[in-house]
């Protein structure tokens, strides 16, 4: 008897381990295979998953600002150009902003303020043929006369064009102004927005003139066009070349030899001003003059306004409209008149 019990015992436990491999198996052949329609399925062992962005989290969230957004404005670099120390109470901070678009080249004297930025003075590339410069307004040597323009424009506003004349004549050398005895120089910082700030950029073009032209901007040489990186020096003789247009002046002297036609589209404009390789330079000396000589804005004189063509009926007043009705019936009454008239006569 004890050994039959033994025996029922085992039967037991095989069925029982038998019952768990078949829920084991039906188990993971619902989760190989969703679409299947036994009691194991993929609702009955989703595990919970918490909702990381509830309706607390959209009540909470705030927009980033709106030219943060648009990725025009770096806010990070910008809190650091408009703090000022509050023991200097009211005293402007002064921005020296350079934008490039593809066809200008935009340079301003900012200042931050509650109400928004206030702009002290601005220049512009597409001033530039005031000056004698029709052609190439977007490159390195533009740049360079664009901020020479607006430094000399910006001390004259303030009276201090005589006092501080800066640097007469550009040789591709650092140059920083010197403090005068009677007036500190006027001193802004460069803002270059989101361009990145590689060796020889057109920005440190602009930045060069603005120096030339007796702007304080702190800066380093190691930006500037020649700036030897093993060496650790700039070498003036290249930086000149790059702001009287030499690098411009080989590129068409190269073009001119290998590929004749490419020259005259490249640089039709340059042909159709008269300009060559060998004058380029001349022609940038007497734009650096000219700006010297007179910065003030020039007048635009703007065309009258052409007749606007009307697709549409002029929209009539009140009385011109009464008048209107006036002249109608007028005439409806003559008319109606003349038909009397016209009867009697065939009586007649």
């Amino acid at each position: 008897m004890y050994f039959n019990l033994s025996v029922d015992l085992y039967y037991l436990l095989g069925f029982l381990v038998f019952e768990r491999l078949h829920i084991y198996s039906s188990f993971v052949a619902s989760v190989i295979s969703p679409s299947s329609t036994n009691a194991f399925s993929r609702e009955a062992i989703m595990v919970f998953v918490k909702s990381q962005k509830s309706r607390s989290y959209f009540k909470r969230f705030q927009v980033k600002f709106k030219r943060r957004r648009e990725g025009k404005t770096d806010y990070r670099a910008r809190i650091r150009l408009i703090n000022q120390d509050k023991n200097k109470y009211n005293t402007p901070k002064y921005r020296y902003v350079v934008r490039f678009t593809n066809k200008d080249i935009i340079a301003q004297i900012v200042s931050a303020s509650i109400a928004g930025d206030m702009i002290l003075a601005s220049a512009y590339a597409h001033e530039l043929p005031h000056y004698g410069l029709k052609v190439g307004l977007t490159n390195y040597a533009a740049a360079y006369c664009t901020g020479l323009l607006l430094a000399r424009r910006v001390l004259k506003k303030l009276e201090m064009d005589e006092e501080y004349e800066g640097n007469v004549e550009a040789t591709g050398e650092d140059y920083s102004v010197e403090p005068a005895e009677s007036r500190r120089p006027f001193r802004a910082l460069l803002d270059v927005g989101l361009l990145r700030t590689t060796t020889g950029n057109r920005v440190f073009g602009a930045l060069k003139g603005a120096l030339d032209g007796g702007l304080d901007i702190p800066h380093s040489e190691k930006r500037f066009a020649g700036f030897n990186k093993d060496g650790k020096q700039l070498d003036a003789d290249v930086h000149r070349k790059y702001i009287y247009g030499g690098h411009v002046a080989s590129y068409m002297k190269t073009l001119m030899e290998d590929e004749p036609e490419k020259y005259q589209t490249h640089f039709s404009d340059y042909i159709k001003a008269g300009i060559d390789p060998d004058n380029i330079e001349e022609i940038y000396k007497k734009v650096h003059s000219a700006i010297r000589a007179d910065p003030t804005p020039k007048k635009i004189q703007k065309q009258p306004p052409k007749e606007h063509k009307r697709f549409n009926l002029k929209k009539l007043t009140y009385d011109e409209r009464k008048q209107k009705l006036i002249e109608r019936l007028n005439a409806l009454n003559a008319a109606a008149g003349g038909g009397d008239d016209d009867d009697e006569d065939d009586d007649e």
